[in-house]
C-alpha cells in the first residue's frame, strides 16, 4: 500500500480553517432570512417581497438604501432560497467586457435549466450603455437581477432598467437593531466570538451600536477590532472590552455622508428648510451634521448667503451682509475658526424676519420679460443726448421726480406702453419690510388716483 507522502514543512498552514481568517462581519452574515437585522417594513412576515424570497419565485429587483443595511445579504437570500447560481460584480470595478462574460455564462446555466441570481453592486456607476446590456437578459429570464444602490434610483438609474425591475427601498438600521447583531456574534461559537471569554458591558455594547449609525457590518467590523485590543491586553486569554479600548476604537469616526450623493443634497435640503422655518436649532444640527461628515464649508458658505437673498430678503438687508462677511471671515481663517462664524450665521438667519417677496417679484419680472419680448421702452424715459433724439420726441414728458411734490412724480408709468403698469413687489409685515409696504401701498394708491383722475 502506498506510503502517503509526508507534509512539507509548513504544509499544515495551508489547513488552517479559512472561516477563521474572514473578518467577523462577513462570518456572521444571515444565512437565513430571519438572522436578519433590520429592515421590519420590507421583511415583516406576510410582506410581498418575503413571500416572493421565502418562496423561491423571485424577481429582478433594485436594492435602494444606505451602506450596510443588508442589501448584499438580501441578494444572497434570494439565491438560495431560489435554488439559484449566484454572481456578483461591482460597478465599481468592472467594466462592459466583464458585464458581457458574467451575462455569456448566465445564458450558458440558463440552456442547462439553471437560473442565475446577478448581484450588481453600486449598479448607479455603471453608464446608460453599460445598463443597457443586462435589460434583453432580464426581459428573456436568462438573469433575476438584483441592482444595489445608495443613490436615488430615479436620478441614477435609467428608465429602461427601472421599468423591468421593482425598486425596494431599505433603511438604515437602528441601534437596537445592530445591538442584537453584536449580542449574536458574542454568542455564536461557530462564526462568532464565543470563544474568545470576553467581557463587554451593555453600555459598552450600546456605544458600538450608536457608532456603527445604521451600518451592521460598521459594527461588528468595530467589536472585532475592540475584542482584539481585549485580547491583547489579556495576553491571548480573552479580556475586558473597556472604556479606553472603545475610545481607542471609535475615536476619529464620521457619520454618513456622500459629498454629491443623495444624502448630501437631503442634509443640504434640511437645513435650508430649517433655516427658513426659523427653527435655529434644528438648522444648527443639519450644519454640524454636514461639517462633521466632510463638506466644504465654502460650499455651505455659498447655500447659506444664497438664503439669506432668498428667504430674507428684505425684511432684514443685514442678513446678505453678514452672510458676505461670514463668508469672508472663514476665508481669512480657515477650519475650525472660521466654521464658528459660519454657525452664528446659521442662528441669525434662521431667527431673522423672513420674506421671499423679492424673490417672487424678480421671477413675476422675469415671466413678463418673455411674454412681452422686445417692447419699445416708453418716450418719456428714453436718453436723448442729440438733437434728432430730441426732435424724435425721446425724454419728451419726463418728469424730474426730485423737483415733484413728495419727491414722486405720481403720474409718470414706468412701463412700455403695452403691458401698463405691473406690482411685482408685494412687501410682507415683517421686519423692515412693514416700513416698505406702508409707504408702497400709499404710493401705488395714490398713483392709482391720480390716474383715475385722467393723469398719464
Amino acid at each position: 500500500m502506498p506510503r502517503k507522502p509526508t507534509p512539507a514543512p509548513g504544509h499544515d498552514l495551508l489547513h488552517v480553517d479559512r472561516e477563521a481568517l474572514r473578518p467577523l462581519a462577513e462570518r456572521m452574515r444571515p444565512r437565513t432570512i430571519d438572522e436578519m437585522v433590520g429592515q421590519r417594513r420590507l421583511l415583516a412576515p406576510g410582506s410581498a417581497l418575503r413571500r416572493s424570497v421565502e418562496s423561491g419565485r423571485v424577481h429582478s429587483m433594485v436594492l435602494w438604501g444606505p451602506p450596510g443595511c443588508g442589501k448584499t445579504t438580501l441578494a444572497l437570500l434570494l439565491a438560495k432560497y431560489a435554488d439559484a447560481d449566484f454572481r456578483a460584480i461591482s460597478a465599481v470595478l468592472s467594466g462592459l467586457p466583464d458585464v458581457r462574460k458574467v451575462l455569456a455564462e448566465a445564458e450558458q446555466r440558463f440552456v442547462e435549466g439553471r437560473r442565475t441570481v446577478l448581484f450588481v453592486d453600486e449598479v448607479h456607476r455603471f453608464n446608460k450603455t453599460q445598463q443597457d446590456a443586462f435589460l434583453p437578459h432580464i426581459e428573456r429570464g436568462t438573469i433575476v437581477f438584483v441592482g444595489a444602490t445608495t443613490e436615488n434610483p430615479s436620478f441614477e438609474l435609467n428608465s429602461a432598467l427601472l421599468s423591468r425591475c421593482r425598486v425596494h427601498v431599505m433603511e438604515a438600521v437602528s441601534p437596537d437593531d445592530i445591538l442584537a447583531a453584536l449580542r449574536r456574534a458574542l454568542d455564536d461559537d461557530e462564526r462568532g466570538l464565543a470563544d474568545r471569554n470576553l467581557s463587554i458591558g451593555d453600555d459598552q455594547l450600546l456605544l458600538i451600536a450608536t457608532a456603527a449609525d445604521g451600518d451592521v457590518r460598521r459594527g461588528l467590523t468595530l467589536l472585532e477590532i475592540a475584542a482584539e485590543l481585549a485580547d491583547e491586553a489579556g495576553e491571548g486569554q480573552g479580556g475586558t472590552i473597556t472604556d479606553a479600548i472603545l475610545e481607542q476604537v471609535l475615536a476619529d469616526r464620521t457619520r454618513r455622508f456622500d459629498k454629491g450623493g443623495e444624502q448630501f443634497y437631503d442634509q443640504i435640503s434640511a437645513l435650508h428648510k430649517s433655516v427658513r422655518s426659523s427653527n435655529p436649532d434644528a438648522a444648527l444640527y443639519w450644519f454640524a451634521r454636514m461639517l462633521d461628515g466632510g463638506c466644504d464649508p465654502a460650499y455651505l458658505a455659498r447655500r447659506l448667503t444664497r438664503m439669506a437673498v432668498e428667504d430674507i430678503g428684505l425684511a432684514d438687508p443685514r442678513a446678505l451682509a453678514m452672510a458676505i462677511e461670514a463668508w469672508d471671515t472663514y476665508d481669512r481663517l480657515g477650519s475650525p475658526e472660521g466654521d464658528l462664524a459660519l454657525a452664528q450665521l446659521v442662528i441669525y438667519l434662521a431667527s431673522t424676519a423672513k420674506s421671499n417677496a423679492g424673490y417672487l417679484a424678480f421671477g413675476a419680472a422675469k415671466r413678463d420679460v418673455r411674454e412681452y419680448g422686445s417692447a419699445d421702452v416708453p418716450l418719456h424715459l428714453r436718453n436723448a443726448p442729440t438733437k434728432l433724439m430730441k426732435q424724435l420726441g425721446y425724454s419728451k414728458g419726463y418728469q424730474y421726480d426730485h423737483d415733484a411734490d413728495g419727491g414722486v412724480a405720481l403720474d409718470q408709468t414706468g412701463f412700455p406702453d403695452v403691458m401698463g403698469e405691473r406690482v411685482y413687489y408685494e412687501p410682507v409685515e415683517r421686519g423692515l419690510e412693514i416700513k416698505l409696504k406702508e409707504k408702497l401701498d400709499r404710493l401705488r394708491e395714490q398713483r392709482a388716483r391720480v390716474r383715475g383722475q385722467g393723469g398719464a
